[in-house]
């Protein structure tokens, strides 16, 4: 099979990088932001950061059928990428900058931009997912380049994460507010260079076998039809995580207990209508609920994100307020992403020697152990704290490297069993968990703090909240890793299955290729 050159690898790995200048800074500084110095409670943005994301991923999964039938002479996903860039930037910006309005225009400001900067990231980032999946059939290649990728993504966090704290300090000059507003405009800069690299050296190359393609009108119409599997079970899980009583609870039970019983009804209509109606998005849908690796992918990238978004999440609140020294958390976040990067470039030998299920499962638990280790060490001893955090990230660099290549064997299966592929589809799920999973854990910890009394903008609030801070950064996050190790182990594509189906597919393919020929 052929090779990726490495300038390839490297131009794609580009375009996490500039992702991640959006991504890595709102995981870690916009609810800090939020409520010390925009100025919101702690309650309202837990509610906005859910609200937000929860609905963002429903964008997830449309932008992924709508990507999966573009048809352009670049491809079906680089196009995306470079015309969602300039709004990308544009909210970027507007997202960290506090305008002059009462506290009810502030909160719709922060609902306004807020969406338009996942919209946009929606649009720009479900394509580059996806991208990977067609670039190569090699799965060793696709390990390989996910590590690369996640290597710019780290790349990128260590920009934003790393120095925004000083680039504040320096723009803003005592003025927190201004010093966002104009950071966020030399990272916006360095973004757009970076994707348009990324797409100028990239290529499309899987072309799946298309067996029948409705109109898009069509596809659009069955879609509007499956927006309710999507909508509802969204909107109780975000009813139950706000109100959090017996009633949201019965609802919750009682909806999703309806959804499971809809759904197996829908298969077994399927099954018994085995004539097929074509590649419409209901086909999509089933196939999705029936493919046993997605669905346990899907759980599974929510729970890491939520270990990761929570310990990162928490980390500017922790440095302020329990070592006392918000500049340091720019080092840390360096210390972390340099770790983070050889942690991703080690996964793919990594996963060769071990396998790439094992593998995630002893990242899993061995970061989870040593997460735990947070709750005992003073605030003082910030050698401790860097040690134990730069360990810990190591083993959590590989989850997300693991789980796009992972996604990308999900595709297969899919192709393999069904005669279908949906790429786009499937990797707007990794980006929809990671997207939920970031709405939940950013609702979580800022419920905790609100739990435990915080207020940004009252300073006898803090000291009542440091044990909140200390479990954010300790146990609440490595219970969520420990689940994910426990899911892990019933994940049923092995190295062995994976080299056969690779094998079938290329058979598939190159014999579908002769007969258009």
């Amino acid at each position: 099979m052929m090779k990726l050159p490495l300038y390839e690898k490297v131009g794609y790995a580009m375009g996490d990088a500039a992702a991640n200048l959006v991504w890595r800074g709102a995981l870690a500084y916009l609810a800090v932001f939020y409520t010390d110095t925009f100025g919101l409670a702690a309650s309202a943005a837990a509610m906005l950061f859910l609200v937000v994301r929860l609905t963002d991923g429903i964008t997830d999964i449309i932008m992924g059928m709508i990507a999966d039938r573009t048809n352009t002479s670049w491809g079906k996903f680089r196009p995306w990428i470079f015309w969602s860039t300039p709004f990308l930037c544009l909210f970027m910006v507007l997202c960290f900058t506090t305008p002059n309005l009462s506290d009810d225009g502030k909160l719709i400001y922060a609902y306004v931009t807020y969406i338009g900067l996942t919209l946009a990231y929606t649009v720009n980032n479900v394509p580059y997912s996806a991208l990977m999946g067609v670039m190569t059939e090699d799965d060793d290649e696709r390990t390989s380049l996910s590590g690369f990728r996640f290597a710019g993504a780290f790349m990128g966090g260590l920009f934003v994460m790393g120095f925004l704290p000083d680039l504040v300090k320096y723009f803003g000059d005592g003025d927190d507010a201004i010093g966002y507003q104009y950071t966020m405009y030399a990272f916006a800069g360095l973004l757009f260079a970076l994707m348009v690299i990324s797409v100028a050296t990239t290529k499309e190359r899987v072309v799946p076998v298309i067996k029948q393609q409705k109109s898009f009108s069509s596809e659009l119409k069955d879609l509007s039809k499956q927006l309710l599997f999507i909508l509802i079970p969204l909107a109780v899980m975000t009813a139950f995580f706000h109100y959090r009583n017996w009633l949201s609870g019965l609802v919750f039970v009682v909806v999703m207990s309806t959804m499971i019983w809809f759904i197996k009804r829908l298969l077994r209509k399927n099954k018994e209508n085995s004539v097929a109606e074509g590649s419409g998005v209901q086909q999509d849908m089933l196939d999705l609920i029936t493919n046993k690796p997605w669905l346990i992918l899907l759980g599974l990238g929510f729970l890491t994100m939520m270990f990761n978004g929570i310990k990162y999440g928490v980390i500017a609140y922790y440095f302020k307020y329990f070592v006392g020294d918000e500049l340091l958390a720019g080092q840390y976040f360096i210390g972390l992403l340099v770790v983070s990067i050889l942690g991703a470039l080690c996964t793919s030998f990594l996963a060769k020697k071990l396998g790439r299920k094992k593998l995630f499962i002893i990242a899993l638990l061995l970061s989870s152990v040593l997460t735990c280790g947070f709750f005992w060490i003073p605030g003082q001893d910030v050698t401790a704290i860097f040690v134990l955090g730069c360990s810990a990230e190591f083993f959590a660099a590989m989850m997300p490297t693991l789980f796009f290549s992972m996604l990308g064997d999900s595709a297969d299966y899919n192709e393999w069993l069904n005669g279908r592929r949906a790429t786009g589809l499937i990797y707007s799920a990794g980006t929809f968990v990671q997207k939920t999973g970031s709405g939940f854990a950013g609702a979580l910890m800022l419920v905790v703090l609100a739990g435990y009394g915080y207020d940004g903008m009252d300073p006898s609030t803090v000291e009542a909240s440091l044990p909140g801070m200390a479990l954010l950064m300790s146990f609440i996050p490595a219970a969520f890793g420990v689940m994910g190790a426990i899911l892990m182990m019933f994940y049923p594509i092995t190295d062995q299955m994976q080299t056969q189906m690779t094998a079938d597919l290329i058979a598939r393919r190159n014999a579908a290729k002769q007969i258009t020929e």
